[in-house]
């Protein structure tokens, strides 16, 4: 029997559904989803297996143009993104027209390697339009695998998956077949603390936010956790905490609950706010926290 094994490395623009896509093929939450851009940050893997295959899908940031240092390092997990796929999925949803940086664009259309074309949210759309946009995207990139999805609704994501396998090279298992993921626990409590304040509050303050857990103990009947949140300035760390500490309560009863689904067990979070100034554009904090190497 033989056996195949490759990355697959899905891009496109900000909230194009990247995260909900990876989620469904992987049926685990492994990437944050809100309906705010730039929620995920890092390249995040999701293994998949079979008897004979093993799938790394990998979940890349969407493609803005930089404003600040912590979005270029941003950017350099999409650029990796081009160079070790054996599969690309170029993702857009219905309504979208072009990439939001051309010379990724470019770079899709003369990939070496398959591309497969999803266009995502048509069950927010018509008839007509669907047509119109499949015609639109067939011209515009015409050596890819074209497909109709709703990652949401995981409409037409069995296609797609069956197209992945048989486009795979083949290959030994690059990971253990009963590993999900190639982050650690403590990237998923960080994450999934991230998805609430992303949720829970407005403006700038997501974005100005870093979690770095602190201590992750796993005894027999329950993981106790100690988080620490991120701000830059010390009027956000107020805004974090809120009336009496209401606000961050309020996340982390959010959270705790997420990663008791996550890890199957009972979760004790403990949560502090503190300010690091300016974390975004100092290079130390950025290698501190994985967007530089």
């Amino acid at each position: 029997m033989t056996h195949k094994a490759g990355f697959v490395n899905i891009i496109g623009n900000p909230n194009v559904g990247k995260s909900t896509l990876m989620n469904a093929f992987v049926g685990e939450k492994l990437s944050i989803i809100t309906s705010k851009a730039q929620t995920t940050r890092h390249r995040i893997l999701g293994i998949v297996n079979g008897d004979d295959y093993q799938i790394m899908f990998s979940d890349t940031p969407g493609i803005i143009k930089p404003a600040y240092e912590m979005q270029t390092s941003m950017m350099d997990f999409v650029k990796s993104a081009f160079e070790d796929a054996d599969i690309l999925i170029y993702m857009v949803e219905i309504g979208e027209k072009e990439l939001k940086d051309e010379a990724f664009f470019n770079k899709i259309q003369s990939s070496k390697v398959p591309v497969m074309l999803l266009i995502n949210k048509i069950d927010t759309s018509n008839q007509q339009e669907i047509e119109e946009k499949l015609a639109y995207w067939e011209e515009k990139v015409p050596k890819a695998n074209v497909y109709l999805i709703s990652a949401l609704e995981k409409f037409n994501i069995e296609p797609v998956f069956d197209k992945i396998k048989e486009l795979l090279p083949e290959s030994p298992a690059f990971y253990p077949k009963d590993q999900l993921t190639d982050k650690p626990e403590r990237f998923f409590v960080n994450e999934a603390i991230r998805e609430k304040i992303l949720l829970n509050y407005k403006k700038e303050i997501p974005y100005a936010v870093e979690i770095e857990t602190e201590e992750f103990f796993e005894e027999d009947n329950i993981i106790r956790i100690r988080a620490i949140i991120m701000v830059e300035r010390e009027t956000q760390k107020g805004i974090i905490i809120g009336h009496k500490g209401a606000a961050l309560k309020k996340v982390g009863m959010q959270a705790r609950k997420d990663l008791e689904i996550f890890f199957d067990k009972k979760v004790f979070l403990e949560l502090y706010v503190k300010v690091n100034k300016n974390w975004r554009s100092n290079d130390r904090q950025l290698k501190r926290f994985g967007y530089k190497d």
